[in-house]
Parts: C-alpha cells; structure tokens; sequence
C-alpha cells in the first residue's frame, strides 16, 4: 500500500488535533510545560503512580500510561525509545535528558525578574500579564516567589511622578498582590474617564445640542413659516357661482379678481397679498428660531442686545 504525501500529511494534522496538549519537541525547549501537562493528564486518569518509584500498579495502568506518555512526543522521539515499555522508565530517561531546562532557564527568568519595572508599561493588564510569565516560569523552575516580593517589585518601580500615590498604597497594607491589582486597575479605569470627558470639549463650554432634537425643533419653526406665508383671505360683493384659491367670498355682483375668484353679477372685490411673517430672535437677532429656544453663546448676544438698548449718532453722515 502507497501513501501519498497528501495522505500522510492529513493524517499527521489529524494526530495533531487529537491531543491533550502540545507534543514534546526533539530539542527539549517545551519540555517544563510538557511535563506538568503528562503529570496532570496521569493524574486526571487515575494513573499518577505509574510515574512513581517503586509503584505497584497493575499492567492495564501502566500500558495506559505508556500510551497517553507516547502519544505526546514528536515522532523522531518515539522511535527513539520504542523499545521501552515501563511508563517510569520511559518518563526518567526524557527528565535526564531534558531536565537540565531548568538550569538553563531559570537564570533568564531571574534576569527579567531583576529588570522588571512598573514605569516601563503603559497599562497595569500589560505590566501584570509580564509579571505572571516572569513567575511562572521561575516557579516552573523551582524557585518560589513570594506575594510580598511581588508588592514590594510593584511598589519601588513606579514612576517618581507617582511618588505619593505609592505611599498611600504601601499605607494600605495590602496582603495579596491580586488586591493592589484590583486596586490599580479601578483606579486606571477612572482615570481614563476622566481624560475622556476633558477630551470631549473644553472647560466652560456647553455640551453641542442633541441632532434628532434639533431637527424636531426646526421642522416646528418651518411649519410655523409656512403656515404665515399662505395666501390671505378675499373679500367682495357678487352674485354668481365662481371659484376661489384658499379664500373666502361673499356678497353679490359680477366681479373678477385674478387667481381667487371668478364669477358673474356686480360688485367690487378686494385681494390681500400673503404677508410674511419674519420674527427675529430677541436674544441674538438671528432667525429661523425663538428666544426660547436660542443657542446661541451668551457673549456673542450680548453686542446685540447692547446695540438696541444704545441710541443712535445724531452726528452720523451716510454716503
């Protein structure tokens, strides 16, 4: 039977998407993260002392063991120990070969413990997050930090700037590292507020009027113009039958008047021209709105409302 490169290589995804967690590499470099995971995996299953010196577990727990242990490792490794069949020794042979991790990394985790600052981050989720990993792997690697190292890391690499707020949280005497967290973030959340609402416009300034309620308001006005600017009503003496454009007739004769009635019989009509009605703001002598409803800044009105209380310049020569 031939097996195509395709084939082989669904079949390795396939694999791939069936573990529990990442494979050991060759090189060794996750092997800290791959053992707590087969530990915790043996455990869940019930097959933790499989892994453990001088164990008396039964046949059936320690070929699952060998079978969870060995679907996790890359396939270079797997045939490199193939013949091994004991779980315990199968998982001694890769702690000599790859435990020496720890050493290697454990000073790169204390260097970055060293140089870790709280001024150097722009957020406190940042800051934390490095913090956590920097731990973690010192922990990981055998070395224990404790919560007040992580209180007094946090509180002597703050900015200068921030010099008395770190003595009134030192004064507070948090117990936990998670509680000066919960603490400075409430307190970066509100201060990001406050930058907020300064952003949105200048001190002093009134807030820009609500759009859909400024439309309402105008869509009033144009209705109220409109309505002044309707043809006037007519009237006139005539007897007879005619038509009129939004007027009112009476009387008898015989008249025409152009564009609001016609009729026959005697008489004399009278027409009013549309008047026009153009109220001005008493605020700021603008149109198109009311007093009542007039936006506009309080010293740009008050040159208006100067202006008409100020009598004239009798001496005042016009070209």
């Amino acid at each position: 039977m031939i097996i195509t490169s395709g084939g082989n290589k669904n079949f390795q995804m396939s694999k791939l998407a069936n573990l529990d967690f990442p494979a050991l590499k060759s090189n060794g470099k996750n092997y800290l993260d791959w053992a707590l995971d087969a530990r915790i995996m043996l455990r869940s299953k019930g097959l933790g002392d499989t892994i453990i010196s001088e164990n008396k577990s039964s046949d059936k727990d320690r070929y699952s063991a060998i079978y969870i242990i060995r679907h996790h490792l890359q396939e270079t490794l797997k045939t490199q120990y193939r013949t091994m069949e004991n779980p315990l020794d199968l998982w001694n042979a890769l702690k000599r070969r790859y435990d020496h991790q720890k050493t290697v990394m454990l000073p790169r985790a204390q260097y970055d413990w060293k140089h870790l600052r709280f001024q150097d981050y722009k957020t406190v989720d940042e800051y934390n997050s490095v913090l956590f990993k920097i731990v973690s792997m010192m922990e990981l690697c055998g070395e224990k930090v404790t919560e007040l190292e992580m209180l007094n890391k946090t509180f002597s690499t703050m900015h200068s700037s921030n010099m008395v707020l770190q003595q009134q949280y030192r004064e507070r005497k948090f117990t936990t590292y998670t509680e000066l967290i919960e603490c400075l973030l409430l307190a970066e959340a509100n201060n990001e507020l406050l930058m907020k609402n300064n952003e949105m416009r200048p001190p002093g300034t009134a807030p820009l009027p609500d759009i859909s309620k400024l439309a309402i308001e105008q869509k009033k006005e144009s209705n109220l113009v409109h309505h002044n600017n309707q043809p006037g009503s007519f009237r006139g003496r005539g007897r007879g039958r005619g038509g009129t454009f939004n007027a009112h007739r009476r009387g008898r004769g015989r008249g025409n008047t152009p564009g609001f009635s016609r009729g026959r019989g005697r008489g004399r009509s009278v027409s009013f021209k549309p008047q026009i009605k153009t109220d001005l703001c008493h605020r700021c002598g603008m149109g198109n709105h009311w007093a009542k409803n007039c936006r506009t800044p309080k010293h740009l009105c008050e040159p208006y409302i100067k202006s008409l209380t100020e009598k004239p310049e009798a001496h005042m020569v016009r070209d």
